[in-house]
């Protein structure tokens, strides 16, 4: 049984990471979002949407979160797991303890701005109304290298 929950997170961690190289491709931070429900349903995917979007707030999981609440024609997302491909910053982790999505899985860490475990942690403080579900380290590797490589790639060409 942890083996197929393990591969079906993997499964879905591999989609965000699809989403992320997508939006790498075209000058986002490659950070993808996927929201599943209680059936293991996708109702939302999304990638970062700063840069053409101009919404400091685009973030992979603010739109994922976003889409998925109008899915569901409810801004509650009990039962809804969402996957992203790097650890939350203080924003996103706020949205998701607002929308009380029941598990968070993430694959790196983010040691500069990571709100979830790393360098706060957002879901567990006092000032939070819901408690989730964490699993970090889905693909980690993957995610990791992949946020690595675009960033190198940028310093180069700037």
């Amino acid at each position: 049984m942890l083996d197929e929950t393990y591969q079906r997170h993997q499964a879905w961690m591999a989609q965000a990471i699809a989403l992320a190289a997508e939006a790498g491709a075209v000058g986002e931070v490659p950070v993808g979002a996927i929201v599943v429900d209680e059936q293991d349903q996708l109702i939302a995917r999304a990638a970062n949407f700063r840069e053409r979007g101009h919404d400091p707030t685009a973030h992979a999981e603010i739109m994922a979160l976003r889409l998925a609440g109008q899915s569901r024609r409810n801004w509650n997302l009990t039962g809804c797991t969402l996957y992203v491909t790097l650890e939350p910053c203080p924003m996103c982790a706020g949205a998701i303890a607002l929308s009380r999505v029941s598990l968070l899985v993430y694959g790196a860490d983010d040691l500069k701005a990571g709100a979830v475990r790393s360098v706060l942690n957002i879901p567990d403080g006092p000032a939070s109304n819901h408690r989730l579900a964490v699993l970090n380290g889905i693909l980690e590797t993957q995610c990791r290298e992949q946020l690595q490589t675009w960033f190198a790639k940028r310093r180069r060409s700037q």
